[in-house]
């Protein structure tokens, strides 16, 4: 590329103060996101486009900032414009005092606190158009100023915080803050109006004022530039600088940085993930819509405690109260059971790959695993029976379907392990987190009165996560007729262990009882003709699911760990690497959680690019 007659301006006077420690002694763009700071970062960038010059106003810290960028190995030349009253300004000072530039010159107009993909600068100096403004479709994550556009990308409105409606955020964008500027725009319309607006309101506002005034012209001369499928992000606050490591990590690096984050992927608009598990079908618009109605309410009280949250639960699942314990997730209950109700001396039985959220919980050494020995990890409770029958342990745990295998095991022969366990005094923990998905039987959960207190040592844990879709919420339960471990749970965890909007849901979501069935029977499609298509791909095997997800063994050259990579660096869509899992026996597995058709179709579609 031949020199670019265009430069770049660069705001960097601010002084980060929402950075806290980390702008204590540098300016907020030399903070480093995954170890490289962000001005090294733009400047690389600005410097492919082989521009005549680039200025930078800098402020706070100043000189230390200079004193970077001349370390750095910048061919295209630099000026710097000192704004000294950057503590008394806002950015709008900054670039009046950049304007004889931009008199000057076409340009590039940046704001040193962003981070974003190759190739974005690259298309806005070769858009044809002259003057643009950057623009991403409107997410929640975002902050600052807002606009809304007419089909020919025309600017109609800068949206100040009076106008913001959360029900018109289809369609809203916010603004990148990069701008391309023509030196005529700039001549005819940016600077005569940055210099009125100035001299009317003073110093202390934002240079986008500006192009609110101009864009009410009748003929603004300034479009906007939509950013499709390209990652940005910008830095404010450490949350920001977190999101930004892991959006902006190396491909290597990446899977496992998303991993760690256990969830609030609502900050990736753009991912699928078919990592977690839940149910696509539910819930339906109008249980979303009543918990809206009711959200002010529900905001501003206090639940109840846990004994009407029991009752709650009780009500639905046709137990008693005092049999039934509601938790902030499964997860809270199940750390109680090991942590404070299992003996630590006595041993745990497990199959494994399983959960692994009973066994973390559980000293390694007090472990017992039976791990089936057949490549679909099949076993029944004759299997465990026989395994464990010599075995020295306290407490068996069934994951039923269990995870990731999707192996079933039948209500009649559970039962018949539950028998097994009360003979030999074994506590066995049914987990029927799945059950809902199963198709090879009626009426297969374990809640029910009469089950409970004919087989004292068994315990049912269940996620309402998993099978009612409603993650957010954090709702599990444990039902037992082991009333004194019921009694110690509830005691254990927080009187209000569950907020309003989870209590509230328990409360209604009977009403809505239909509505989960025929979601059941839609996803049972869903899954049976994403495993039709699973097993059209080659180097892919399937195993046989009777649960919201599938377990496939992955051969060939690209194991599930390179797999797993390609499909989130390259696609955006993440899934769960079984690699570490023990028991697989060096062999590569992947799990895919079921999503509706639409979503599956883009995995299908995905795999079948990558595996052949």
């Amino acid at each position: 590329m031949g020199i670019v007659v265009m430069q770049a301006i660069i705001l960097a006077a601010g002084m980060g103060k929402r950075l806290k420690e980390l702008t204590n002694d540098v300016t907020k763009c030399m903070v480093k996101i995954n170890d490289v700071t962000m001005i090294e970062r733009m400047l690389s960038q600005l410097d492919n486009l082989n521009l005549n010059k680039i200025i930078i106003v800098i402020g706070y810290k100043g000189n230390k900032l200079k004193d970077f960028i001349k370390t750095l190995n910048v061919n295209t030349p630099i000026d710097f414009v000192e704004n000294k009253i950057y503590d008394k300004t806002n950015n709008i000072y900054s670039l009046f005092l950049a304007k004889d530039y931009l008199l000057n010159e076409d340009s590039l107009i940046l704001e040193s606190d962003l981070i974003f993909e190759n190739g974005i600068l690259e298309d806005l100096v070769n858009d044809p158009y002259p003057n643009l403004a950057l623009v991403a479709k409107f997410e929640s994550w975002m902050d600052g100023t807002v606009v809304t556009i007419d089909n020919q990308n025309n600017i109609m409105n800068f949206l100040s915080k009076n106008q913001f409606s959360f029900e018109n955020i289809p369609n809203y964008y916010k603004t990148v803050n990069i701008y391309k500027f023509s030196k005529d725009f700039s001549n005819h319309y940016y600077v005569p109006f940055l210099e009125a607006y100035i001299q009317a309101l003073g110093t202390n506002e934002y240079y986008e004022q500006v192009l609110k005034v101009i864009s009410n012209l009748d003929e603004s001369h300034i479009k906007v530039k939509k950013l499709v499928n390209k990652n940005w992000y910008e830095i404010d606050d450490i949350q920001d600088l977190n999101i930004a490591e892991s959006i902006f990590a190396s491909d290597d690096e990446k899977l496992s940085n998303f991993n760690s984050r256990y969830g609030g992927y609502w900050r990736y608009p753009h991912m699928l993930d078919f990592c977690y598990l839940v149910n696509p079908y539910f819930p339906p618009q109008s249980l979303i819509d009543e918990l809206k109605s009711n959200f002010e309410i529900l905001l501003e009280s206090y639940p109840s405690g846990i004994e009407i949250n029991s009752l709650l639960a009780a009500k639905y699942f046709g137990v008693h109260q005092n049999q039934i314990c509601v938790g902030n997730g499964a997860s809270e209950l199940i750390k109680s059971l090991i942590e404070k109700v299992s003996n630590p001396n006595d041993n745990l039985g497990i199959v494994i790959p399983t959960f692994e959220e009973y066994s973390h919980r559980k000293n390694p050494d007090n472990i017992i695993a039976f791990t089936p020995t057949n490549n679909n990890f099949k076993y029944g409770v004759n299997d465990l029976i026989s395994f464990f029958s010599d075995k020295n342990i306290g407490m068996l745990i069934l994951i039923n379907p269990d995870n990731p295998s999707g192996n079933y095991i039948c209500k009649n022969d559970v039962l018949r392990l539950a028998k097994w366990a009360d003979n030999n005094d074994i506590t066995l923990i049914v987990d029927e987190s799945f059950v809902d998905f199963e198709d090879i039987e009626e009426n297969p959960s374990f809640l029910n009165q009469e089950i409970l207190t004919n087989y004292p040592n068994l315990i049912i844990v269940k996620s309402i996560s998993k099978s009612f879709g409603v993650p957010g919420l954090r709702l599990g339960i444990l039902a037992s007729n082991n009333l004194k471990l019921v009694d110690y749970i509830k005691k254990d965890v927080a009187i209000w262990n569950i907020n309003s909007f989870g209590e509230f849901y328990l409360q209604i979501f009977e009403k809505y009882k239909s509505d989960y069935e025929n979601g059941i029977v839609k996803f049972k499609r869903s899954r049976d003709k994403l495993e039709k298509e699973l097993n059209s791909i080659k180097n892919l095997r399937v195993i046989p699911s009777q649960a919201n997800y599938f377990m496939c063994e992955v051969f060939g050259e690209i194991n599930s760990s390179k797999l797993s990579e390609i499909l989130l660096n390259e696609y955006d869509i993440l899934i769960k690497d079984l690699s570490s899992k023990i028991g697989c026996d060096g062999k590569s597995y992947i799990r895919l959680a079921v999503h509706d058709e639409k979503d599956n179709s883009v995995l299908i579609n995905a795999l079948k690019e990558i595996l052949g």
